[in-house]
């Protein structure tokens, strides 16, 4: 099948980065169902996905109609098998390994043979993934940013197994649904959190050391390299359990210093600082 042939998308997970690529699928033309574990975060991720329209339309970045449009494309299920005659699946669970195989156990079993089935890890290999599946070769990593109806990045992650006709699946796919790819390798990070995790371990350290205070870190950054925003400020947004998430998958593969999560992150974590998401991290955003 040809990425302009899909017709369907199943999403697995419909939270912060599943309800963000159902959205940009939806608004790209193509029906999507979603699958989530129960009916409040059902609930909670078509919440999401009306918020995030709501806005776009408020900020005169989405006309009315193509909202009311995309919205008509979407249906959620707490039932996975509500996905079985969709023409690709994207995952976006939790952030586990396990979790994600027993997905891609399940998926597999489930939808026809030539499906392609992605997943939008941001760190975790796909060739774990691939593994659990009869169709290796039609396992590929197609990672969003968050969020996803903003960030115009896609990752592409080829594992060992991957097939050339996947890989150029997966890359017309991304640009269908308006976005610029790039491909990396099957490892630890891909491109883009190699190279970010030693970033905000930095500034991390900095701020633990007392070599520069958090605001002075961030508008040295924001100032001086034309970044939208300092290194504290993206951890907090991204999340900082998150963040030592990462650290640590990316230190386990490379054994590499640089990768290791500061205590300063993991103390914080420990305490329910995250970032935004619980009001408090390197910043208080109860305030």
């Amino acid at each position: 099948m040809k990425a302009d042939e899909v017709k369907k998308v199943g999403v697995i997970g419909c939270g912060i980065m599943g309800s963000g690529i159902v959205e940009v699928a939806a608004k790209a033309g193509i029906q999507v169902t979603y699958v989530e574990v129960d009916e409040e975060a059902k609930d909670g991720g078509w919440k999401r996905i009306e918020s995030s329209m709501g806005k776009a339309v408020e900020r005169g970045k989405l006309e009315d109609s193509t909202r009311n449009e995309a919205l008509g494309l979407i249906s959620g299920s707490v039932d996975v098998a509500d996905i079985a005659d969709v023409d690709l699946v994207i995952e976006a669970a939790t952030e586990d390994l396990a979790t994600k195989r027993e997905v891609f156990m399940r998926v597999d079993e489930l939808v026809r043979p030539e499906v392609v089935l992605a997943t939008n890890t941001s760190s975790l290999p796909i060739a774990e993934l691939a593994s659990v599946t009869k169709r290796p070769d039609r396992v590929v990593g197609m990672h969003f940013f968050n969020p996803p109806p903003v960030m115009k990045l896609l990752e592409v992650i080829r594992a060992l197994t991957t097939s050339d006709e996947t890989l150029d699946f997966a890359l017309r796919m991304g640009e269908r649904m308006g976005k610029t790819t790039v491909v990396a390798k099957d490892r630890a990070g891909f491109i883009v959190n190699f190279l970010l995790v030693p970033y905000l371990n930095s500034a991390a350290h900095m701020l633990d050391e007392g070599f520069a205070t958090r605001e002075d870190i961030d508008t040295a950054i924001k100032l001086g390299l034309g970044h939208p925003m300092g290194p504290l400020t993206l951890a907090d947004f991204i999340g900082l359990d998150t963040a030592v998430h990462v650290a640590n998958v990316l230190y386990d593969e490379f054994k590499d210093p640089l990768y290791s999560p500061p205590t300063i992150l993991k103390r914080m974590v420990a305490a329910g600082w995250l970032g935004r998401k619980s009001g408090r991290g390197f910043y208080d955003y109860d305030k």
